[in-house]
């Protein structure tokens, strides 16, 4: 950036406000101990917002008129479930020995039923079904994590890279619901025995999100069972072929199996409401005050594990201090008689790394309306570099995502900032429809999309610390961090200034 062009352009002079110094400063408290890793629903957190929520009061920022000091909460259910009963034919079996039941599960009640059929792995794709000819309405089906594989990888994704069917158990849970059935037995062919952590996890409260009852989203509560139970119910011989085939990652479809066996799972759920918050400031624009351009980071992180920060520094303390600076750049503009035009958003959400619960809960009750909202800059980890890109100047890149979608004029825009100012390598390598990461599904701004507003997210690549506790300060890249984090704030600068909001002509993309 050439200091002499900063004295007669203002937006490139408010952009050199934003300093490794200041990037570092901030993320030295935000990812530092005391936040405790920021889980959502812990106190880590709630300090976290209470320090965002002092910096946009300290720079100036103004709170939204319907809520109260920069915050927006929303609620969360923390669930205890306390287990009574899993009784198949006539052998009782023993909570946190035989079984345990899946945090998350829903509703409080018993589910009986008088068959158990097995469904494989639990999958319905286009590529494997494992319920293709199977009637499982009013039975309990049982289920083996993972998913098939062939010789050339992964039969789902048809690729090297697991598709969200071998990981997401929850997945599973809202398809045998879909499907009619009562309940899941879940079992783990890799383990002889329940695992300890597992069962201690099951024993724990669990905070979760209460959506709205739908269709797409309830699930069937899910049991994880031990091996003698598999064997109780299905016999040693034919247990030991599934178990086997099931380890191997061989399709499951020729285990046509139904037993006629009274099974009856019962457990209580004690809920407590508690709550989380996005912290939410603005700068008021000048003639186009009523039109809106936000620029959003997640806060939370992955909180503690025992004695263990995760302390989120790159994901997303490097995005939530951007924020902060970018807000205080702005701010400093505006002092000097350099407003822009529309009003600009400073929002860190919560709740991100649990479901973008954060910003789903403000993309539903938006304090500022979405059809007036031009754009959602997100900026997802921007301090480090992506081991994986093997090509290009790896100090000076970011990862650009979404410009193909909902608007024909993000490209544009996002192109001629940055060969005016900065010229990083713009990488658009995450926009490919068959991106097996699926990372623009999994980001905050997602929840802006899905409502039609234009989003463009920044991001630097998975990394080898991503989501350990090793993902520290002294491992962020402040000089390549402010590059990236200047090239936000002058889009942001044009989308603010620019004569109209940025066009929906593309369509609102679809998961």
């Amino acid at each position: 950036l050439s200091p002499t062009f900063s004295q007669t352009d203002p937006a490139l002079k408010y952009a050199e406000s934003i300093t490794e110094k200041s990037l570092k400063e901030q993320l030295t408290i935000v990812a530092s101990a005391e936040m405790e890793g920021r889980e959502t629903g812990t106190e880590g957190q709630r300090k976290a917002a209470a320090y965002i929520e002092s910096q946009f009061k300290k720079t100036g920022l103004l709170s939204p008129p319907s809520i109260t000091n920069f915050r927006q909460y929303y609620p969360l259910n923390k669930d205890t479930l306390i287990p009574k009963t899993l009784k198949i034919g006539k052998k009782a079996y023993r909570f946190g020995i035989d079984y345990f039941i899946t945090p998350g599960t829903e509703n409080d009640k018993q589910y009986k039923s008088k068959k158990v059929i097995f469904a494989g792995y639990g999958i319905a794709d286009k590529n494997y079904d494992d319920y293709a000819g199977k009637d499982v309405k009013g039975k309990i089906v049982a289920i083996f994590s993972g998913e098939p594989k062939s010789e050339s990888g992964y039969i789902i994704s048809e690729n090297n890279t697991p598709s969200p069917w071998g990981y997401s158990l929850n997945k599973k849970a809202i398809l045998a619901k879909q499907k009619g059935a009562v309940a899941l037995l879940f079992i783990d062919p890799n383990n002889e025995t329940l695992s300890g952590a597992a069962i201690s996890n099951s024993k724990k409260s669990t905070i979760n999100y209460p959506r709205e009852k739908n269709s797409n989203n309830e699930k069937v509560p899910v049991a994880s069972i031990s091996r003698p139970i598999v064997e109780n119910i299905f016999g040693n011989k034919i247990s030991t072929e599934m178990i086997g085939a099931a380890k191997a990652g061989k399709s499951l479809k020729e285990f046509s199996i139904e037993k006629k066996i009274r099974t009856k799972l019962a457990f209580r759920k004690k809920t407590i409401v508690t709550n989380a918050s996005n912290v939410i400031g603005f700068i008021k624009g000048t003639d186009k005050k009523s039109e809106y351009v936000f620029i959003t980071a997640h806060y939370d992180h992955l909180g503690k594990k025992g004695a263990v920060i995760y302390y989120g520094a790159d994901d997303d303390g490097s995005g939530t201090v951007s924020v902060i600076e970018m807000a205080k750049a702005f701010e400093k503009a505006k002092k000097d008689g350099f407003g822009t035009r529309r009003s600009i958003v400073f929002m860190t959400v919560s709740g991100e790394e649990k479901g973008l619960w954060g910003s789903e809960y403000y993309s539903n009750h938006p304090v500022f309306p979405l059809d007036s909202t031009s754009i959602d800059l997100n900026t997802d980890m921007v301090g480090r570099v992506d081991p994986g890109r093997n090509y290009g100047d790896s100090m000076n890149y970011v990862y650009v995502i979404g410009d193909d979608k909902l608007s024909s004029e993000l490209n544009g825009i996002s192109t001629s900032v940055n060969k005016k100012y900065g010229n990083l390598e713009l990488d658009e390598k995450f926009n490919a429809a068959d991106d097996p990461l699926r990372i623009y599904y999994r980001s905050d701004h997602y929840n802006f999309a899905k409502k039609g507003v234009p989003i463009l997210f920044y991001f630097d690549g998975i990394h080898k610390d991503y989501h350990k506790p090793t993902d520290t300060v002294d491992k962020i890249n402040f000089d390549l961090m402010e590059k990236r984090v200047r090239l936000i704030f002058l889009t942001a600068w044009e989308m603010a200034n620019r004569k109209d909001m940025v066009k929906r002509d593309l369509g609102i993309p679809k998961e």
